[in-house]
Parts: structure tokens; sequence; C-alpha cells
């Protein structure tokens, strides 16, 4: 698809050069078809995007919060737009390979990646030399969901509640671990950051992906874990895991039960996840404008907001300005819990 103006331009062209060359016009009407052919398959504007499928990178395995965000977005989008998005898990090395393939991409809109803590705020501090900069080769383009940061532990762990757990493991150094979905991921950062508020000590188990740090959390061979309502409301209702805190500023609607951590006696205490929308750097602003319109659309239908309801997330869609500016906040706040817990690469 071309803008009007090039494809009126170009037909002219072959009726003028058609009449004037006689019995040669047939030979030469096969170069101009082929030129308007050319024309015709090169996109011209943000108007013809996307013009073949996009490619939606999630740098996690299958299973854990972003990928359920990813793919509750994308399969919204698919329905709205006139190609699919489809979803490449693409794990390993803390997020920063997908980061490079994402930032040598062609900033046309057809190759994206979910932006998270760990790959915006925290992985340029612990991977200086990734060969990126987060903040020149990556073109924010809106936020797609906030997530609670909720608390569990094993129902084997001898405490039944908040406070039970501190007292505990503070009568138990290093005796209990703690799984994450894998280094500088979200729910690495919200355990490290308890620990500080706290003064707990636990050991961390790094693994590659939500889904397999559930595995082991099930079976009762971690003890502690952080992640998104998505991940694990389903195993706290079915009473395999107990949930003993959130990171919200208030009690969760579908966890009215569970204090926040804050209400339990460390104060200004806040840690949620999120998930954004990103593209290659130096994306045009009207390309940029116009997914972003398109992933606010995809995010007001029915069906994503009751199932982000559901898990109490808060749906995004915002401009790229915003999703830029708390990104920029995330940054700071997360670069004095990294050099105080001492986070560094696998």
């Amino acid at each position: 698809m071309i803008q009007p103006t090039r494809s009126n331009h170009l037909q002219a062209r072959r009726r003028e050069v058609l009449k004037s060359m006689g019995t040669h016009a047939l030979a030469f009407s096969g170069v101009l078809s082929a030129d308007l052919a050319f024309a015709q398959n090169t996109p011209a504007s943000s108007s013809s995007w996307p013009h073949k499928a996009v490619r939606f990178i999630v740098p996690f395995v299958p299973g854990g919060t972003s990928d359920i965000v990813a793919r509750t977005t994308a399969n919204e989008l698919t329905r709205l737009l006139p190609f699919p998005v489809v979803i490449d898990n693409k794990s390993g090395g803390g997020g920063v390979p997908a980061m490079q393939e994402v930032a040598r991409s062609p900033a046309d809109g057809h190759t994206l990646i979910l932006g998270h803590v760990g790959s915006m705020a925290v992985n340029p501090l612990i991977f200086p030399h990734s060969g990126y900069d987060v903040n020149k080769d990556f073109t924010p383009i809106t936020m797609l969901a906030k997530v609670p940061s909720l608390f569990v532990i094993h129902p084997d762990v001898p405490a039944k509640n908040f406070a039970e757990f501190v007292a505990y493991v503070k009568r138990n150094p290093g005796k209990l671990n703690y799984a994450s979905a894998g280094n500088a991921s979200a729910g690495h950062l919200a355990m490290e950051y308890l620990k500080l508020a706290t003064g707990m000590f636990m050991t961390h188990i790094p693994y590659r992906g939500t889904g397999p740090a559930l595995t082991d959390l099930l079976a009762g061979r971690t003890q502690a874990f952080s992640a998104g309502t998505p991940a694990l409301l389903a195993h706290i209702r079915s009473g395999r895991l107990r949930a003993i805190a959130t990171g919200t500023p208030k009690r969760l609607p579908s966890l009215p039960d569970v204090p926040t951590v804050a209400e339990s006696g460390y104060k200004g205490f806040e840690s949620v996840q999120w998930y954004g929308l990103m593209g290659p750097g130096n994306m045009p602003p009207e390309l940029v404008k116009r997914i972003q319109e398109e992933c606010a659309r995809a995010l007001k239908s029915t069906a994503i907001a009751e199932r982000f309801a559901s898990e109490d997330a808060v749906v995004g869609g915002g401009p790229s300005s915003e999703f830029a500016s708390f990104i920029a906040q995330q940054q700071v706040l997360w670069k004095d819990v990294v050099s105080r817990a001492n986070i560094r690469p696998d």
C-alpha cells in the first residue's frame, strides 16, 4: 500500500509513455508495471503499518506474567489489525540477547519487544557492556499493564502471615531459599527490595522463567517467591501457595485479607511489576503514535479489560512520552536497590 500521490504519478507516467512509444509500448509496459508494483509494496507512512506480520518478542520463557500480558495483548491486536501479531519467546542472558536483536532491527514497527523493570531499569546497571543503550537504542511506545507484586510462600513454611514469616526468617538466616524468574527479573528485584526493607536474609535461586521457578516452589524445593498476580492467583486460591503480602500501596480486591508490606510496618514500601511495548530506536513519531493508538484500542476491549481486572492489573495504553517518563523514574528507584543489594549478573 502506498500514498495515493505516488501511485497516481506512476500510473500517469505509464499511460504517457505507452501512448508515445507505439509498437515498443508492450515491452516497456512491463518495466513500468514492475516499478509500480515495487512502489505499492513499499511502506511509505505510518498508515501502511502493518504491511506484514508483527513479531512481538518476549524475553522470557512462556508461562509467566510477562508472557500472559504479552499474549493477551497480541491476541487482541491480531483481531484488530490486518496482519497477525506473533509472540516470540526469546529467553536467556537476562534478556540481553533479545534486546540486542531488537536494537539492530529496522525501525518499521514490525519487530517489537516487551519492556519491563529488569530490561529497562536494571540490566543497564548489571550489564554495562551489553552493546546497546536502553535510552537511545529503543523507543518507548506505550505501557501495557502494571501488575501487583505478590509475596508468597510454600505452605510447609511455619508462618501464617507476613509478620510471622519475617520473624521466622530472622531466626533462621540463610535457611530459606527464594526463587525468581531469573537474575534482575521483577521478582528478584522485589524480593531483594523486601530483604533490604525488613533485614531478612534468604538465598536467591534464579531460574529461566516464572514457569520453572513455580514448578520447584510448588514442589517445596524453594520456600518463597514474588511474581505478578496473573501467575499466582490460581495457586493461592487452590491452597498450594500462601500469599503473605502485596507490594501495592493498598490491598487488592482479589485478595482483601492479604496485607500490604507498607501496612505491616514498612512504610513507603511499594513494588509493582510493569510491562510495556518497545521498538528499536529512532522510530518515526507518527509510527509510534499509530502503534500506541492501536494498543490503546486493544487494551479497551472487553476481553482484556475483564482479564486484567480479574487479576488486579492496571491497564495502560497511554502516550509514549508518559511511558518514557515512568521508565526514567524506575531507573532512579532501582539503581539504589541494585547498589545496596549488590545485584550482579548470573
